[in-house]
């Protein structure tokens, strides 16, 4: 599995669950473009993943972006304002240790828009941003989302 995505990352080939932007690759393709730097922090007593994240990646910042992926929920409801956005199946998504940190985006939809659970893949756009590299926690975030697909 690990040779067949690093074959698709390195010859810039899209997985069937991923849309096609005007600047080529997918968006997940670009997302998963980051390189980590571990160093070690006293105050904790441990080691921290501090992600270094492309120039592809920075140049999403800010801008509109269309995923397609699958909804992870944060709360047991039907409806959601908040989720986590994966590029791949519950099943094997990042949480289930499947895949990596830069395959999740946490979603926070437009204000008062929610979304009805679904295993199916659907189609989000909203703007994009990326965390700072000191912070912890999810890479990637998406606000303003709105559905185009169910």
């Amino acid at each position: 599995m690990l040779r067949l995505f690093l074959f698709l990352f390195v010859f810039n080939i899209s997985l069937p669950n991923q849309e096609i932007c005007a600047q080529s690759p997918s968006v997940w393709s670009v997302l998963s473009m980051v390189r980590y730097q571990h160093e070690y922090d006293p105050n904790l007593g441990i080691e921290k993943t501090i992600p270094e994240f492309s120039k592809k990646v920075k140049e999403l910042n800010s801008q509109e972006v269309t995923l397609k992926g699958y909804i992870i929920p944060l709360e047991g409801k039907k409806s959601q304002s908040y989720f986590m956005f994966s590029a791949f199946p519950y099943s094997s998504c990042f949480f289930c240790g499947a895949a990596g940190p830069e395959s999740v985006v946490e979603v926070t939809m437009s204000k008062g828009k929610k979304i009805q659970y679904t295993s199916k893949q659907i189609t989000i756009k909203g703007t994009f941003s990326y965390q700072n590299p000191d912070d912890q926690g999810v890479f990637y975030s998406i606000k303003n989302a709105t559905i185009l697909t169910k």
